[in-house]
């Protein structure tokens, strides 16, 4: 986060970071706020098993991930999971099918920045496994796993481990 010095109002360096969630100019006082991103991740279920991806980029890549990405502007959580399944895996989502499960705070590194994030967790049941045609630039392959049989320590992110702690329970 010290790597921001130049205030975008101003142009000075003279941003001060307060090592939670602002930069101050001390300059001309301009508040730069590093908000809360929003994300999704979803569980794709048939009967006892989960669909993951292993992820082909950093941050943690080779790990185990959900299906998920970043809330864009103007757009729902659940229109986002609908986008982003589709961006990743070709996949058409109903909307209406998709249940809403938990969220869980989160940190996602990117470019030398710590994001705050919300990770918003869905659940997708399908009927049967299906073909998957992967964006080989973000997954480099899938997984799917029966709920027992989940590593937490093989799962990338922090809530997702979390997440999975309480739903293997369930």
């Amino acid at each position: 986060m010290e790597d921001l010095k130049f205030c975008p109002k101003c142009g000075r360096e003279t941003l001060i970071w307060d090592g939670e969630k602002k930069w101050s100019c001390r300059d001309c006082n301009y508040i730069l706020f590093h908000n809360v991103a929003g994300a999704v991740a979803v569980v794709i279920k048939h009967e006892n098993e989960i669909l993951f991806t292993r992820r082909n980029q950093e941050p943690k890549k080779g790990k185990l991930d959900l299906a998920g990405g970043f809330v864009d502007p103007k757009e729902s959580a659940e229109e986002t999971c609908v986008r982003e399944l589709f961006e990743e895996m070709k996949i058409k989502v109903d909307l209406s099918k998709l249940k809403y499960l938990a969220s869980l705070p989160n940190t996602y590194e990117y470019k030398n920045i710590l994001y705050n994030t919300l990770d918003l967790f869905y659940e997708y049941e399908v009927p049967e496994k299906f073909a998957i045609e992967l964006e080989i630039s973000e997954i480099s392959e899938t997984v799917w796993l029966q709920k027992n049989d989940i590593q937490l320590e093989e799962i990338a992110f922090e809530s997702q481990q979390k997440f999975f702690t309480e739903y293997i329970k369930s």
